[in-house]
């Protein structure tokens, strides 16, 4: 994507299994000059790139987001797993040094739309669930989508279990886990899935259910290269491609 837009240059790629490789014979089958590194920070020092897109592993998103920004490269990240007290950290750090950070659960434009509908569907329901489904090499759970939708349709109702009777798990975790307004989110791991997630809404006589879902990483693509241009052209902190779209 980075390479075919006429409005960015690729400049660098960072991958501690591919170094020393063409990144352009690595995913296009032809050369683009630009060598893959396993040095994060040589590599920005040597070639001072605008903007960084991350998109690693939960275990080292944070520390890589503080050097991106320590650094003033303004961030991309679509790497979840981010806990709130670390996204607050990141968002105090980026205003501080004034170096633009978006931090986006989900690129998917349809993604995005279905967390808005979801916001305005829980405006009308009071009990609803969540349920994502993803390939069985996704590290963390549930899905940095699953907990943004969550608190989207917290802030329309802080219970969704509303009329529920008094529950017993038989298996821990057999209602999965439980947001701080009692939205229930269940997560699947299975090979043959990309990343989908539905949100269920019901009430007396009705089942209203959201759904959206991904075959191809293709589709992340146009929201990534909305958010490269947003971040290169504000100093602002971010957080949910929502509030770009």
């Amino acid at each position: 994507m980075v390479f075919e837009n006429e409005e960015t240059t690729l400049v660098a790629a960072i991958d501690k299994f591919e170094t020393g490789k063409d990144v352009g014979e690595v995913l296009l089958n032809k050369k683009l000059g630009v060598m893959i590194s396993d040095d994060m920070e040589k590599t920005f020092r040597e070639v001072k790139p605008d903007v960084v897109v991350d998109f690693t592993q939960p275990s080292i998103i944070f520390e890589n987001a503080k050097k991106y920004i320590n650094l003033g490269v303004r961030a991309v990240i679509g790497t979840t797993g981010l806990k709130p007290e670390q996204i607050a950290e990141l968002k105090k750090l980026s205003e501080e040094k004034k170096v633009s950070c978006l931090i986006a659960p989900n690129f998917s434009t349809g993604a995005v739309l279905m967390m808005k509908f979801a916001k305005e569907a829980a405006k009308y329901f009071d009990n609803a669930e969540i349920i994502e489904l993803h390939h069985n090499q996704k590290k963390d759970a549930p899905s940095g989508t699953a907990v943004k939708t969550a608190e989207l349709m917290a802030e329309s109702n802080d219970n969704f279990t509303t009329g529920n009777c008094d529950e017993t798990e038989l298996l821990q975790g057999a209602r999965g886990a439980k947001t701080k307004s009692e939205i229930h989110i269940h997560s699947v791991r299975m090979p043959g899935y990309s990343a989908s997630q539905e949100v269920i809404f019901g009430s007396s006589g009705q089942i209203l259910t959201i759904r959206h879902d991904t075959s191809d990483r293709q589709c992340y693509m146009k929201g990534v290269m909305l958010a490269v241009n947003y971040v290169y052209g504000h100093d602002a902190f971010v957080y949910g491609l929502d509030n770009i779209m």
